[in-house]
């Protein structure tokens, strides 16, 4: 091993612990969120849920693509940060509602939310990106998760292992969006270096740079948030007997998207850039279909369809 250089098993071990704590994060945040009503759908059963927000998806994706072509630089950090920003937000309002007064903890948590982007956009290291991610991810994942019950979540998983796919192994534009993105100062993902030195602020990473070029291992958001909230939707919806506190289907998700992630290492050797959600996804629907099987949880299949 060269002197300063962390053994690559050692920090893919990083990215599959980030995922491990985002998720436990998103667990432990469902009864704040729910306490301090902070649902994204009204109906958690409905598929055109799941409609409205790849279309949703595939807007902003676009949005951005524009940008990035022309190199509208400030408006791409803007809308991120204002992205970002809100989920802490969202997050730090859950936690200080019980709390403070209603309109304290709504300044409170916006001046968090300032703050930590702030912190992203001036020190950008990678201990700052991972934690800003860190609180996203897991937000996020909470949000949606107690938003939508398994069902439309599983339908919403199928179709961005589709997409994900196409994206870098076709069209190729996600590699192109998280260039860009990651141009500005605000990447949306996380880093975990593979030098004990390593430093964003001075060194950058490109998506699409050649394996010995990359100084950290890159994970993005998408890859962690998304099977994050199964597990999350698992826990609140599902049911079953619970393990650690943790109902054993939304435990067989968690477990499953580890899985994927640990395999996901495979693939990943060959330096080039690779999809997460096929593995990270199949694994967590699977882990979550085995320990309903185990469990006797079927009752997320009764739902509506719109």
């Amino acid at each position: 091993m060269k002197a300063g250089k962390i053994p690559e098993s050692a920090a893919y071990c990083g990215m599959v612990l980030l995922l491990i704590a985002a998720n436990i994060l998103a667990l432990l945040l469902i009864n704040p969120m729910q306490n301090a009503g902070l649902f994204a759908f009204e109906d958690p059963d409905s598929v055109g849920n799941v409609i409205f927000f790849l279309f949703l998806m595939l807007v902003f994706t676009a949005i951005l693509l524009l940008l990035i072509r022309k190199k509208a630089r400030f408006v791409i950090s803007a809308i991120i940060a204002l992205s970002l920003a809100a989920v802490i937000y969202y997050v730090a309002f859950a936690l200080l509602y019980p709390l403070i007064p209603e309109i304290a903890a709504h300044l409170l948590a916006a001046a968090l939310g300032l703050g930590g982007i702030l912190l992203l956009k001036f020190y950008p290291e990678w201990f700052v990106i991972d934690a800003v991610g860190l609180i996203t991810a897991a937000g996020s994942a909470a949000i949606f998760g107690i938003s939508l019950s398994p069902l439309p979540v599983i339908l919403l998983l199928i179709l961005l292992i589709v997409y994900d796919y196409i994206s870098v192994h076709k069209t190729k534009h996600m590699l192109t969006l998280a260039d860009g993105v990651m141009q500005q100062n605000m990447p949306i993902m996380f880093l975990v270096p593979k030098k004990l030195h390593y430093s964003f602020r001075r060194s950058g990473l490109s998506i699409q740079s050649r394996k010995e070029e990359r100084s950290a291992y890159m994970l993005g958001l998408g890859d962690v948030i998304f099977p994050g909230v199964l597990i999350v939707s698992a826990q609140v919806y599902a049911g079953g007997f619970a393990v650690l506190g943790i109902a054993l289907p939304a435990l067989g998700a968690l477990l499953g998207a580890v899985l994927g992630m640990v395999l996901l290492a495979l693939p990943m050797r060959s330096g080039k850039p690779q999809p997460g959600l096929p593995l990270i996804n199949g694994c967590a629907t699977l882990g979550f279909i085995i320990c309903c099987v185990v469990a006797g949880s079927w009752d997320w299949l009764a739902v509506g369809f719109w």
